[in-house]
């Protein structure tokens, strides 16, 4: 992909003294009472802010919390905790300022926080009006919020349509990269786990790895779908009937390409659903009519493990069973350990995925954990996300 990088327009001393708009990603957890309870998305920011500083910019920083009514100021939307908290961990004091819309005043090393972006009339239907007048504050955007990188919104988009230099922060131009090494370019074998509850939230992306993937793995409800769909018994366990055709019809279009969605050979199975369940593992040809599938089993494991270990690239989206109860963790963990093991270069994304690495402490082994659930989910569904496309569109000017 080619766009401008943030970094590179420091490097080459073209941000000094300019006025820089960057749009973060603060949109943090808070308690009832307001307070902060997770900050790692403040964390994450600071670099890129540092970044505008260090090169001698007067630094504009907004972003979107909860989710606000358009024009109407509450006090749970302000980001006033944000700058408290950005203000402790930077060592500056940082103003938050509301009404910025028709004007900033920032001198060159000087930060301000604008208001949430999302109390702005017209931020969510990407007004031009909207889009003109933040434009007009800067000299540089700077995008460096992933997590709303499939939203073509006024602060996302419409502003990198109009500033005079549209940039990639460090924290989108790391993942512009990792998809870009992943998904555009990947060496082979590349090797995709899809897991999760149901087919139906993940049809598309199946759909679209398929036609890409050298191994499809599926895990979760989704592999209860898929044992169904190549003719075995899954007794009572989670899967949508209504889908085996598209199953049936993913399973088909790899095998046209010489690839497979390996279907376990054996699991684990229980009769309720319960941490405290006793555990069984079966031949995935045993499974009885009041049973539930929660994990697969060890010589599936085993298998699949051996795949990664001799995959190019690994794509990673959903743990393989109910990681969260011990006795039905095996699986998840063999295959989070053998993707930390393996020489491949790792992308993962998705909320249980990051738990799941976070359990076994794998994180340093993982070649990249994308932060942004629905834009990650979006380009493996093959979406170009509006972000990158002005981006790029900007940068071949």
């Amino acid at each position: 992909m080619n766009f401008i990088r943030f970094s590179d327009l420091c490097a080459s001393g073209k941000v000094a003294g300019k006025r820089v708009f960057i749009r973060a990603d603060l949109n943090v957890p808070q308690d009832d009472a307001g307070n902060i309870t997770e900050d790692t998305r403040v964390r994450a920011s600071i670099p890129c802010i540092q970044m505008a500083l260090d090169a001698g910019a007067a630094v504009m920083v907004t972003s979107h919390l909860g989710r606000p009514v358009e024009g109407e100021f509450k006090p749970a939307d302000s980001l006033a905790p944000v700058g408290k908290r950005l203000g402790e961990l930077m060592k500056r004091e940082v103003p938050v300022m509301s009404n910025w819309v028709d004007g900033v005043d920032v001198k060159p090393g000087q930060l301000v926080l604008l208001e949430n972006c999302r109390l702005n009339k017209g931020e969510k239907k990407n007004s031009e009006e909207l889009a003109r007048k933040m434009a007009a504050l800067c000299d540089i955007f700077v995008h460096d919020a992933f997590g709303t990188a499939h939203r073509a919104e006024a602060s996302t988009y419409g502003i990198a349509q109009f500033a005079p230099v549209a940039s990639a922060g460090p924290l989108l131009a790391a993942e512009m990269d990792a998809i870009s090494k992943a998904l555009s370019s990947p060496r082979r074998p590349l090797v995709a786990i899809v897991a999760g509850s149901k087919v139906s939230t993940k049809l598309t992306i199946l759909k679209s790895l398929a036609a890409n993937v050298d191994q499809l793995i599926v895990g979760g409800g989704i592999a209860n779908t898929f044992m169904l769909a190549a003719g075995l018994k899954i007794g009572k366990s989670l899967a949508e009937a209504d889908l085996l055709a598209e199953a049936k019809a993913v399973i088909e279009a790899m095998k046209a390409r010489g690839a497979e969605v390996p279907i376990p050979t054996d699991v684990v199975t229980a009769k309720a659903f319960a941490a405290d369940a006793p555990a069984t593992v079966k031949a995935a040809t045993d499974v009885a009519d009041d049973d539930l599938i929660l994990d697969i089993g060890p010589q599936t494991t085993a298998r699949l493990a051996a795949q990664l270990m001799a995959a190019g690239t690994i794509v990673w989206n959903g743990p393989v069973g109910v990681f969260e109860f011990d006795a039905f963790a095996k699986g998840t963990e063999g295959i989070a350990r053998a993707i930390a093991d393996s020489s491949a270069f790792s992308i993962a994304g998705g909320g249980d995925t990051l738990a799941a690495i976070a359990k076994y402490g794998i994180e340093k082994q993982v070649g990249y954990i994308s932060t942004g659930g629905g834009a990650f989910l979006e380009v493996l569904e093959g979406k170009t996300l509006p972000a990158f496309e002005i981006l790029q569109k900007r940068a071949a000017g």
